[in-house]
């Protein structure tokens, strides 16, 4: 790899299978972490070995947690009675630093995506199901992302939980605060309009 010494080489090579990390980045990560003093590079390097070590799947809702169950699940104080279904674990803490959502989650670790080769079975919706049939559930929120594949997981989501008589809603999607009509594109003043509520 361009002359680069063995070791560092092999430093920019695993950085850059990080997604979004380019040749460039990678390189720019790899000269960084060189000029590191040895003890902040050994906290880097504890800190990445510690997370393959330490963090586990909440048996409840599927999303990464240090303690089984994880904190949100094991809270007394947030509703049993409503789950926000998510794509990702890093949906959990987006919709948590608004503070709003008082209920519990489940992580479906994905959507479903023909072209990419995943299905139902490939996210976390068996567990899911599971949860609903043992739980005394009264919504489900699906928050999956408004895109063709969001939009078709939270379809099939929809349709699995109809037939147990559960409330299922779908997060509301338009034109975001500050946003101009100008700008938006078809898909988004049409979701806008469907949405529209009495004020």
């Amino acid at each position: 790899m361009e002359n680069f010494t063995r070791p560092v080489a092999r430093l920019i090579e695993e950085f850059s299978k990080l997604p979004g990390i380019g040749k460039k980045t990678a390189q720019r990560l790899a000269f960084h972490v060189i000029n590191m003093n040895k003890m902040d590079a050994k906290a880097l390097s504890s800190a990445i070995l510690s997370v393959q070590d330490e963090i586990q799947y909440c048996t409840i809702c599927c999303n990464i947690t240090d303690s089984n169950p994880c904190a949100i699940c094991s809270n007394r104080s947030r509703s049993d009675e409503i789950i926000c279904v998510v794509e990702d674990p890093r949906d959990v803490a987006s919709l948590e630093r608004v503070k709003d959502f008082n209920g519990k989650y489940h992580v479906l670790h994905g959507v479903i995506s023909p072209m990419d080769g995943i299905g139902p079975e490939g996210l976390k919706i068996k567990e899911l199901m599971v949860r609903l049939s043992n739980e005394d559930i009264k919504e489900v929120i699906l928050a999956t992302n408004p895109n063709i594949e969001g939009e078709a997981t939270a379809m099939y989501i929809a349709r699995l939980i109809k037939p147990m008589k559960i409330k299922v809603t779908r997060i509301a999607h338009g034109l975001p605060i500050g946003g101009d009509l100008e700008y938006a594109d078809e898909m988004t003043i049409s979701k806008a309009l469907e949405g529209r509520r009495e004020i």
